[in-house]
């Protein structure tokens, strides 16, 4: 049992709501804390998640990095904003990821990478992905300057990871999991289409098959899902402020790993399940809410 930090988007919430945010949940105890209400005015709402809500975190010695749509914020552990930090080419943010001393953001909306250095706070770099004849290539830009990539969600890139061995991206449209390495692009397995949260793991690829409402690890030799929770629709609320084109139930999104073989995986409306890959079983499940709207978007265990 342990304590995981979950961000969520309420998609097609209206202005003066609250468009998600940011929970304490304590599996053990079975609690679960509000941290943060994100109910900022100032924010597009044109169609499904858009600018609401909050998405990916992560975590430096005591600070916690939590990205909006198209600014990155840090608090502490009381959940103090301490600061934030804005760039010309963040928008649309999904999952971010630490490695050594840099931060991996997704911008969606402009189909790159954002890093972010941490000691420096600054955007150092960034990466965009674009197709070039026939290939899909990834092409530097000064993240600081003007003339970079222009404003197009072409891919949905969602999903960063970096090991030692190189970077790792994926998304809703890519329906491959792609890996950088020494300055090459290459793909490391096919994928669904409409995936969330693609990572390599052990000898296979661990993901959220949205499309389907499955949770998967794939290698070569064996397959494992688990469907996403789904309710009675006389259980869930808000319907009358929903349409299948900016909300449901069962859309998967947010993952991490938990332990040795235990993984958490998020879902709408806002839910939390507990599985083991090597049991193939579900362990346990905390729902925060039954409004359809609501879905889970970052996932993280607590560590502090």
């Amino acid at each position: 049992m342990t304590t995981l930090i979950a961000t969520s988007v309420v998609r097609g919430s209206q202005q003066g709501d609250s468009h998600g945010g940011v929970y304490l949940v304590d599996f053990q105890a079975e609690k679960v804390r509000r941290a943060i209400d994100w109910n900022s005015g100032d924010i597009d709402f044109q169609g499904r998640g858009w600018d609401r809500g909050l998405r990916g975190v992560e975590f430096d010695g005591g600070d916690i990095y939590i990205a909006a749509s198209d600014e990155l914020f840090v608090y502490d552990q009381s959940f103090n904003r301490k600061a934030s930090f804005r760039n010309r080419y963040l928008k649309h943010a999904h999952e971010i990821h630490r490695h050594g001393r840099e931060l991996y953001v997704t911008s969606t909306g402009f189909n790159s990478i954002l890093v972010f250095h941490l000691d420096e706070k600054i955007f150092t770099s960034g990466l965009n992905l674009r197709v070039a004849g026939n290939a899909l290539r990834l092409t530097s830009f000064d993240p600081a300057m003007s003339g970079g990539p222009m404003f197009r969600n072409q891919h949905h890139i969602n999903s960063v990871w970096r090991d030692d061995g190189g970077l790792y991206l994926s998304g809703r449209g890519l329906k491959a999991l792609l890996s950088y390495r020494e300055g090459r692009l290459q793909p490391v397995c096919t994928l669904p289409a409409g995936v969330h949260n693609a990572r390599p793991y052990r000898n296979g690829v661990l993901f959220i098959d949205t499309d389907s409402n499955a949770v998967r690890f794939e290698t070569a030799d064996a397959s494992v899902a688990f469907p996403v929770p789904l309710y009675p629709e006389d259980q869930l609320t808000h319907h009358d402020l929903d349409t299948s084109a900016i909300a449901r139930q069962g859309f998967g999104r947010g993952l991490c790993i938990v332990g040795e073989g235990t993984i958490a995986a998020g879902s709408s409306p806002s839910t939390i399940t507990l599985y083991d890959i090597d049991r193939r079983k579900a362990l346990s499940r905390v729902t925060l809410t039954m409004d359809v709207r609501n879905a889970i978007h970052g996932l993280e265990v607590w560590p502090f």
